[in-house]
């Protein structure tokens, strides 16, 4: 990319975002769909500021060719139409779990994130979080699947962060902490075996769960 076409890019980029902060809902629109995959990006986040972005908004973004855009849309559905906490439409829900399997590993992570901030999820859902927080090669992708998997809270996911409490240090933490919604006897021991760990964070971790 010459300096010239760089200058012009950063110009549609920052335009993109101003739009989102001046009520431009066409100028985010026109953006939208630019040639270039951050100014697509921005021009998502823009639209969804102005509370205009709609579903198939979201789903076009969701395939782009770009894995820009398709975390950004991961991000973006986190907030739209609602809050994190809130129901997300199916629609989108499945949408967000379809980009568990992306072949883009910087997006299966933000996907699996997303996941766990807009509860409930289907079991179908929970059954892939489960697989990534178990054996996905991507450590960074194996604990964002273990935090959605606490964040949902669903019994389903249990099994995959006990399992998950025996991964490399980070992904340890992260699974201890993701054991605060549950109980029983086999939560009881993967506590009762971190309080011994090797890590530091992990044994506070246990620590600050401990009635």
């Amino acid at each position: 990319m010459t300096g010239r076409n760089l200058d012009e890019t950063v110009e549609r980029r920052r335009r993109a975002a101003i739009a989102g902060h001046t009520g431009d809902e066409d100028g985010a629109r026109e953006l939208l769909g630019d040639l270039d995959a951050n100014v697509r990006a921005t021009a998502l986040g823009a639209l969804n500021r102005l509370g205009c972005l709609s579903s198939q908004d979201l789903l076009t973004a969701s395939v782009d060719p770009d894995p820009i855009v398709r975390r950004r849309a991961c991000t973006e559905a986190t907030s739209w139409n609602g809050a994190v906490g809130d129901p997300l439409d199916p629609e989108i829900a499945a949408s967000l779990a379809s980009l568990l399997d992306d072949l883009d590993d910087s997006v299966v992570e933000i996907a699996a994130w997303a996941c766990g901030e807009r509860p409930p999820a289907t079991p179908s859902t929970i059954h892939r979080l489960s697989v990534i927080a178990t054996s996905h090669e991507d450590a960074l992708c194996r604990e964002a699947a273990v935090a959605a998997l606490g964040a949902l809270g669903d019994p389903l996911g249990l099994p995959a962060i006990l399992e998950a409490t025996e991964d490399k240090a980070t992904v340890r933490r992260r699974a201890i902490i993701a054991l605060a919604p549950f109980d029983g006897p086999e939560v009881d021991t993967a506590l009762e075996r971190a309080r011994d760990d090797r890590d530091w964070q992990v044994r506070q971790a246990a620590e600050d769960l401990s009635p």
